[in-house]
């Protein structure tokens, strides 16, 4: 039984990846105005294999809401973009010093850090560009602008970054570590959701169900993600593991233990999928997605 409903959920994650590497595909062909080695490093990082999670919320979160259309897709992109720009910069030297991402050489080792760099800058800007320019209902494109932003800004994203880079070797602190993660991957997480919800027109009940799903699968994500650098396999996952320890980062592992970090990301889970009563039947993909989490290698 478990392993059918693994399938079921890969096969629809396939079909979402799909949908959304063309898309992504058709935004990265750039004009000759673009230099060819930093188009190149922005298709490289863009394009690499991956799970397309947040691209896949934000169509799925629609979805849920009634939407049936792909008029989503733009927000999907954007969302990756976003997500993409992010993991290059992390895995700066200056950063979080990786090698590894996707199963590749990061984009600063394949071509050089100058290059890295600007080819986020460019993945940040070509984000607002799109949803500025294709998302639609076009009469909501600035507040899907503006929820973007915050997520991927001082107060979240960034913020978290710059928190957990000067967390490292500090004492374990529960408080701390959830609060860099509910902005640092959470924040990016339950945009993602709110954009589709924004595509679909939902309702504000709808938005808070969905809210309340992202923040709880957010952190449950995280501390799966911590948990599979100390018991995951590097071919399995595309990048490093065992780092995390060594670079004195708190994890849920170090504060909380293997065992005792499973059982919050179960329960982190369950309430995920309880939030999602107000959506019905229609939000199963989500529901399904959620348990996904924590299947995907244990």
């Amino acid at each position: 039984m478990a392993a059918c409903f693994s399938e079921a959920v890969s096969e629809s994650l396939a079909d979402a990846r799909q949908r959304v590497d063309l898309a992504l595909e058709r935004y990265t062909q750039f004009p000759a105005s673009c230099p060819d080695r930093l188009g190149e490093a922005i298709r490289y990082s863009l394009l690499a294999p991956g799970k397309r999670l947040r691209p896949t919320l934000v169509l799925w979160s629609a979805e849920a809401c009634g939407y049936l259309g792909d008029e989503a897709i733009s927000a999907a992109c954007a969302v990756e973009m976003v997500h993409c720009y992010s993991l290059i910069h992390d895995d700066l030297p200056a950063m979080d010093d990786d090698d590894l991402r996707r199963g590749r050489p990061t984009c600063h080792r394949a071509f050089d850090e100058a290059t890295a760099i600007l080819a986020g800058d460019a993945l940040l800007a070509l984000a607002f560009e799109t949803l500025a320019r294709d998302f639609h209902p076009t009469r909501l494109a600035a507040a899907a602008c503006a929820e973007l932003a915050a997520a991927a800004g001082a107060t979240a994203l960034v913020g978290g970054q710059a928190d957990d880079l000067d967390g490292q070797f500090s004492t374990p602190d529960l408080g701390r570590l959830q609060s860099i993660h509910q902005r640092k991957t959470g924040a990016m997480i339950r945009v993602s959701l709110r954009l589709g919800g924004l595509a679909a027109e939902a309702s504000a009940e709808q938005l808070c169900a969905l809210d309340e799903y992202g923040d709880k699968l957010g952190l449950a994500f995280q501390i799966a993600d911590d948990l599979l650098d100390v018991q995951g396999n590097e071919a399995t996952l595309g990048k490093r593991v065992h780092k995390d320890n060594g670079r004195g980062k708190q994890t849920f592992p170090a504060v909380l233990g293997v065992d005792a970090s499973w059982r919050e990301a179960r329960r982190l889970i369950d309430e995920a999928q309880a939030a999602l009563a107000p959506l019905g039947s229609q939000a199963g993909k989500l529901e399904a997605l959620a348990r996904y989490v924590l299947e995907r290698n244990h």
